[in-house]
């Protein structure tokens, strides 16, 4: 059967990714694959620069726990803090969803929608087209080329708000493919976008599959996208990122509004297959019938244990891909999150009976089957089942230990208040590692509750106590200026002019701004005083990567000596960076040229430790394998710190083995040359990117 091509943007795009299944020429579905690579290819024969998935852990944004939409990656350019050789980009991202107000984990295995690890497919412009393009671009992709009947589908639009107006462009648009009583406006919680508290946000329009009027709905009429019924689906969410929120709450019009779409993969695809859960489709199928498999009960036969086995696939997906982009099982932040799931699936495991380890090796059916979407699964294989092995025998220690005082416990509480106290819960989880969820699930099955209040009251105040016995603080590194319109408008168009890859002394330089210990602006600095300073241009490096600030002096020919002891970092990177300075002689003011000198002694030792990271990170690869990746560094004058992925701890015999030859290469004393490659020539010729670099 020959389907239709559509034309968008002057290119006839035809529609090669549907097949036949039987004489009568009846469409079949689309597998996920021809899913995602439909998408990507659309989006390319529309000039959109295809860009790689970036990591799970975000590159450079702490405020992230885990990438969780395609925008992050993107987030600087968004800002207009940089920019990229392109305007259109189209992605297939890995996201996960599993703190703050992005948490799907409690929903995971009820809900047919829901996951902790996903796929989102996104197209992005940066100042380049406007958000009719963006809708005409949608409806072609769903309508012409994976052909969905268009009287299912449904729009929103922003209503307006006391800050924005109705979003009357977008009805204009939306008005040209769809009836008005199939697009609703809805308000600021669900149809503008923002960032965060500040920052980059806008009006944005959700695209609604009908799935069908049997379901049921208490609504009468159903309300449609507006309703809380399971009768409309979200498939597709287009944001127009227009303004910039300031910290007061003002908005500010950015300059080149930018086009951010997200479109679930799991979800389209049981849309597109016909489906009423994401886990019917050939994305979670056969790892299903895996599962069904190993635990020897079938799926689709009991819905408690269905449920189990669609939490076991969830979870399986997400540790395979937190462990493949280097994120390990500890009890802190990231790796906290990931052994919470690692142990959520072993408890489910253990529901349906099996009491051996088996995830582990149920993660190479994950690797399997996404490894030609993401080929740095592969690499990763051993490291992952070996990661997971691992965990599920440490987990099995601890219920051996933990398992017969809980069971003691729930005993006691049957016979009294049917409620365990929560310092006993505290106990068994502070002094044997049982998981408070494990203790709720089994207590529950008991039908017996945990005083989880009390339990959470004790696990505070131990944080508490860890926090203040912390001999570690982190120092701030970032620094809030205020500063008179007509001087921060200086400062922006001056912008951040680093010049210290060329030099480490930069002479005639003018002071455009200083500032007290309280960021309150001034116009000079007297002998004695510390405050910051902000200069037309600079040789010294802003700590980044793991290496740290340079330090150095500003000096005029007469009396002026200011000690540079550091650098801090800007909210706004398109302003100078602040040199964190001492007075020692002199007085500084704004206006005056100085001559700004690095430390050249203490940069080459940096320098020399940063150059070892590498040949660590090297050495580190060639002995035990080439799973190693780097997950942090320490780069400073007197010594460095190198954190890697890896499964085990180091041997005596693997440690000598790496100083070997990273003291071999070392004694060739070979110089190191400098040479700039744009990101993918770079990565072809063989340079590893880091952190989603």
């Amino acid at each position: 059967m020959q389907h239709s091509s559509v034309e968008v943007l002057g290119e006839a795009i035809p529609n090669e990714y549907w097949y036949v299944n039987d004489t009568h020429g009846r469409m079949a579905i689309m597998t996920v694959q021809n899913v995602r690579s439909s998408f990507l290819d659309f989006f390319q024969r529309n000039e959109h620069h295809l860009v790689s998935s970036a990591s799970l852990v975000p590159a450079e944004d702490q405020t992230l726990l885990f990438t969780n939409a395609g925008m992050n990656q993107f987030k600087e350019v968004i800002l207009e803090n940089n920019t990229r050789n392109y305007r259109r980009a189209v992605t297939a991202q890995k996201c996960m969803r599993v703190s703050g107000k992005h948490n799907d984990l409690d929903t995971v295995g009820r809900s047919p929608w829901h996951h902790t690890f996903f796929e989102m497919l996104g197209n992005f412009s940066f100042g380049d087209y406007s958000k009719e393009t963006a809708i005409s671009l949608a409806w072609s992709l769903l309508t012409e080329i994976w052909a969905l009947p268009s009287e299912r589908l449904r729009a929103t639009i922003f209503k307006g708000s006391k800050d924005v107006p109705r979003d009357d462009q977008a009805l204009e648009y939306w008005n040209k493919f769809l009836p008005s009583n199939r697009i609703d406006e809805l308000g600021v919680a669900e149809n503008f976008w923002a960032m965060g508290d500040a920052g980059p946000c806008g009006p944005c329009s959700e695209i609604h599959y009908h799935l069908g009027d049997h379901h049921p709905c208490t609504a009468t009429p159903c309300r449609g996208t507006a309703c809380d019924c399971d009768r409309y689906i979200e498939i597709w969410n287009l944001v127009f990122v227009e303004f910039d929120r300031q910290i007061d709450g003002s908005l500010e019009t950015l300059s080149s509004p930018s086009i951010d779409t997200g479109m679930g993969l799991e979800r389209i695809t049981a849309v597109l297959q016909g489906k009423e859960s994401n886990y019917d489709t050939d994305l979670f199928t056969p790892l299903l019938t895996a599962i069904s498999k190993r635990v020897g009960i079938p799926y689709g036969d009991r819905s408690a244990s269905d449920e189990s086995m669609r939490v076991i696939a969830d979870h399986l997906r997400a540790m395979t891909f937190l462990i493949g982009d280097g994120v390990t099982p500890s009890n802190e932040w990231r790796g906290y999150v990931l052994r919470k799931i690692m142990r959520r699936a072993m408890r489910h495991g253990k529901t349906l009976g099996v009491s051996e380890p088996f995830l582990h090796s149920l993660t190479t059916t994950v690797i399997e089957q996404m490894r030609h979407a993401y080929p740095t699964l592969q690499p990763s294989r051993d490291t992952i089942v070996k990661t997971v092995l691992n965990e599920e025998d440490k987990f099995d220690m601890v219920l051996n230990a933990g398992l017969p005082k809980l069971e003691d416990a729930i005993n006691h509480a049957k016979i009294g208040s049917s409620v365990v106290p929560g310092g006993v819960a505290f106990k068994l989880y502070d002094s044997l590692g049982v998981p408070i969820e494990f203790m709720e699930d089994l207590a529950e099955e008991r039908q017996v509750k945990i005083d989880r209040s009390e339990f959470d009251r004790q696990m505070d105040t131990q944080r508490a106590r860890a926090r203040a016995g912390s001999g570690f603080k982190k120092a701030s590194k970032t620094f809030s200026w205020v500063a008179p319109e007509a001087v921060a408008t200086e400062l922006n168009q001056a912008g951040d002019n680093f010049t210290g890859h060329l030099e480490t002394t930069s002479t005639d330089v003018r002071v455009l701004m200083l500032w007290g210990d309280d960021g309150k602006g001034c116009e000079k600095l007297e002998q004695g005083e510390t405050g910051y300073a902000s200069l037309a241009r600079t040789p010294f490096y802003l700590e980044s990567g793991g290496q740290v600030s340079d330090t150095g002096t500003l000096a005029t020919e007469d009396s002026l000596v200011a000690i540079v002891e550091g650098l801090v970092s800007q909210p706004v990177r398109t302003v100078p960076r602040v040199h964190k300075v001492r007075i020692k002689s002199g007085c500084i003011a704004r206006g005056t040229s100085v001559t700004a000198a690095v430390d050249a002694s203490r940069r080459n030792e940096i320098r020399r430790n940063h150059t070892a990271t590498h040949l660590l990170h090297a050495a580190l690869r060639r002995v035990l394998g080439e799973h190693v990746t780097q997950a942090g560094s320490l780069v400073a004058s007197d010594r460095l710190r190198f954190d890697f992925t890896h499964q085990a701890p180091l041997t005596t015999e693997e440690i000598d083995e790496v100083e070997q030859v990273v003291s071999t290469q070392i004694g060739f004393n070979t110089p190191v040359q400098t040479e700039e490659r744009l990101t993918e020539e770079a990565i072809s010729e063989g340079a590893i990117a880091l952190f989603g670099e």
